[in-house]
């Protein structure tokens, strides 16, 4: 025998609602399990009826009714956050976990995991996990940084970032640089299609069919791109890409080239393409040596190598620079600039502070 339950009272629109809402595609399973425990409590169903028969427990039907009464379906559709209280660690406790993490590393290992200190210390991974996540301590992670040693460093960090941030009129600034020795990689099995539940596979292994060199100029202003793949990046195909950036700015505007200190950028058959009176518009602006992360093109050669060609199978050169080219006209027909924020004084800032802890390790 079922205890008996007080019949919930809907209206002909509450109960059309609730049926829709427990039909609809859209609608979660939790919440359409709500709708008929509230459709079921309507017909006078028992409680512990409506828990057999929707799934759930006794205290969960009380709950969703008194919800309902609260609420109404709006009340159905809502999950309501769990507080649960956070055991504090002691202090002297707290303080052995981080020190042991921060000066010391286990023996036959470079760093600690949650276990591994923890059965150090005696306790639980749990107590570790805790005293790492509220300062902020990822043991696991490392990151890589470059210290640039250019004795210009700070006057070539306001030099370039003056041009982002404040570009001079009646003059266009090209972010330069090439990508070199990009591979034409064939997989040596044809690659098997995404599906549902399933990603793109391919084999590991591949077969090479050659290098290009993909020459860039990145605008600061509109993001278009002008490119030209080259068999080779030395002084004379800088050049060659250079004719043809000649070719395609107005002959009336400055040219303001970003690029890195590559010897390619300086070498002999470069500087005599400068030397011509028609010339003097083109101004060379040198990144730091190991700054090239100032160099926004690098950005954009970041996204043709993740959207194009990584994932690409090119059974040829040719075919490789096609994609390239391809990918270039996509771009150029609706380009997008790069947001410059930072600020000369921000990052000779963040780079002092890198140098102190380069000095101290802490």
């Amino acid at each position: 025998m079922f205890t008996p339950a007080t019949r919930m009272n809907l209206s002909k629109n509450e109960k059309t609602a609730l049926e829709t809402l427990a039909r609809a595609r859209t609608t979660t399973q939790r919440t359409a399990r709500r709708c008929r425990v509230i459709l079921l409590a309507a017909q006078g169903t028992p409680n512990r009826a409506i828990a057999r028969q929707v799934g759930v427990s006794r205290p969960t039907v009380l709950a969703v009714r008194a919800a309902y009464v609260r609420g109404g379906v709006g009340a159905l559709e809502r999950d309501n956050p769990r507080h649960r209280s956070r055991r504090k660690l002691l202090p002297a406790l707290e303080k052995q976990v981080i020190e042991t993490t921060l000066h010391t590393k286990p023996p036959a290992a470079t760093h600690w995991s949650t276990r591994t200190l923890a059965r150090h210390l005696g306790l639980s991974h749990m107590t570790v996990h805790r005293a790492w996540q509220d300062h902020e301590l990822q043991p696991h992670r490392v990151e890589t940084f470059k210290l640039s040693q250019d004795p210009n460093f700070e006057a070539k960090v306001w030099d370039v970032v003056g041009l982002y941030l404040n570009p001079p009129d009646h003059a266009l600034v090209l972010c330069v640089d090439e990508e070199s020795q990009i591979q034409a990689l064939n997989r040596t099995a044809p690659i098997l299609p995404l599906r549902p539940g399933l990603p793109e596979r391919r084999t590991h292994d591949y077969e090479r069919h050659g290098t290009t060199t993909l020459f860039a100029a990145f605008n600061i202003l509109t993001g278009k791109v002008m490119g030209q793949c080259l068999p080779r990046h030395r002084g004379r195909e800088f050049v060659r890409f250079l004719q043809q950036v000649e070719g395609e700015v107005p002959p009336d505007l400055d040219v303001h080239l970003i690029m890195d200190n590559y010897s390619t950028h300086k070498s002999p058959p470069v500087q005599c393409w400068l030397k011509p009176k028609k010339r003097r518009r083109f101004h060379f602006h040198f990144t730091p040596m190991s700054g090239s992360w100032l160099n926004q093109v690098e950005r954009w050669f970041a996204e043709i190598t993740r959207k194009r060609i990584r994932r690409g199978s090119f059974n040829s050169v040719q075919e490789l620079e096609k994609a390239i080219y391809e990918y270039l006209a996509a771009w150029n027909e609706a380009p997008k600039p790069f947001v410059w924020k930072a600020t000369a004084d921000s990052i000779l800032e963040k780079v002092k502070g890198c140098k102190e802890l380069n000095v101290t390790g802490h």
